[in-house]
């Protein structure tokens, strides 16, 4: 029996089966050592949690550990009440480590004139399956109010100009504050973000670009992938950052084509990308399985 088997072994206690239980996530990050595993279990077994779920990611590049960890037990106990206890082990194992309720996660979205990301989001979240729940749809032109109207969502248009983006970035954080935002989502809006408001969002704003960064930048990037010979469309969904389109990466999706493929055709194929790569990452963030590694992330799917 391997640490982790034995670990779960001793943990998780299949006779309880409480539906009213809460249910939390903890993630965290600490430099490899011997006895996390065992730290983290025992603390959750001492105070009677089970565990649903257990993942992690020793990276021997970096002496890291990387895990997540999502129990169920007492409702009496909320993450602050959990980070506190836990302080101690943190402490010893210098962890750098958050616990989470598994409430849905309230998502802002963004958008400019395309609008398929959008429509997908919205599919997703009325079916059940974007795990997050959105709750503002922000843009800079009024082309998707009727979309967004129609699936019950506010539609705020917020103009922008050289001249008012300033302000147009301040009514944006308002917005977050106002609507108790804990994602920003990004979905084709066609903006790019000052670095102050990146800083003010780091690690809760995702973006999805056309293509595998870096490559055809700039104007037209399907024109450019046509006149390239492309074989494979991507997209890339990812953190939004300072640094343009350069943020720790989430998801990637890639779909195969040949050389029948016009500019339009290879256009409707990388909507599909996009809207694909971008769903998977918002649903990985709002479920806490995405940890930030230095540029990079762990992804728990």
């Amino acid at each position: 029996m391997t640490l982790i088997e034995s670990a779960r072994a001793t943990a998780v206690r299949p006779e309880v089966k409480d539906e009213h239980a809460q249910k939390f996530v903890l993630t965290l990050s600490c430099r490899e050592q011997a006895g996390i595993v065992q730290a983290v279990t025992t603390f959750l077994f001492e105070r009677g949690f089970n565990i649903d779920e257990h993942q992690q990611f020793d990276d021997s590049l970096r002496e890291t550990l990387h895990l997540r960890t999502a129990f169920s037990g007492p409702p009496s106990y909320t993450p602050a009440m959990l980070e506190e206890e836990f302080g101690g082990i943190a402490q010893r194992f210098d962890m750098k480590f958050s616990f989470h309720d598994q409430t849905q996660q309230r998502v802002l979205v963004m958008v400019s004139k395309f609008g398929h990301c959008l429509n997908d989001l919205i599919f997703r979240w009325r079916g059940g399956s974007l795990g997050g729940e959105l709750v503002l749809v922000v843009s800079n032109h009024e082309t998707h109010r009727a979309m967004a109207e129609a699936a019950g969502l506010p539609f705020i248009h917020v103009p922008v100009t050289p001249d008012t983006k300033a302000d147009a970035e301040r009514r944006l954080l308002e917005l977050v504050d106002e609507y108790d935002v804990d994602l920003v989502v990004l979905a084709r809006y066609m903006q790019v973000l000052s670095n102050d408001l990146c800083r003010s969002l780091e690690g809760r704003a995702i973006n999805i670009h056309h293509s595998f960064l870096p490559g055809f930048k700039g104007a037209k990037p399907y024109h450019q992938a046509h006149a390239r010979g492309v074989k494979l469309i991507g997209a890339t969904a990812h953190y939004v950052t300072a640094d343009l389109d350069e943020g720790p990466i989430i998801e990637q999706e890639v779909i195969r084509v040949d050389h029948s493929y016009g500019p339009s055709a290879l256009a409707t194929v990388g909507q599909d990308a996009e809207a694909l790569a971008l769903s998977r990452a918002v649903r990985w963030h709002c479920q806490h399985r995405v940890l930030l590694d230095e540029t990079s992330t762990v992804v728990f799917r």
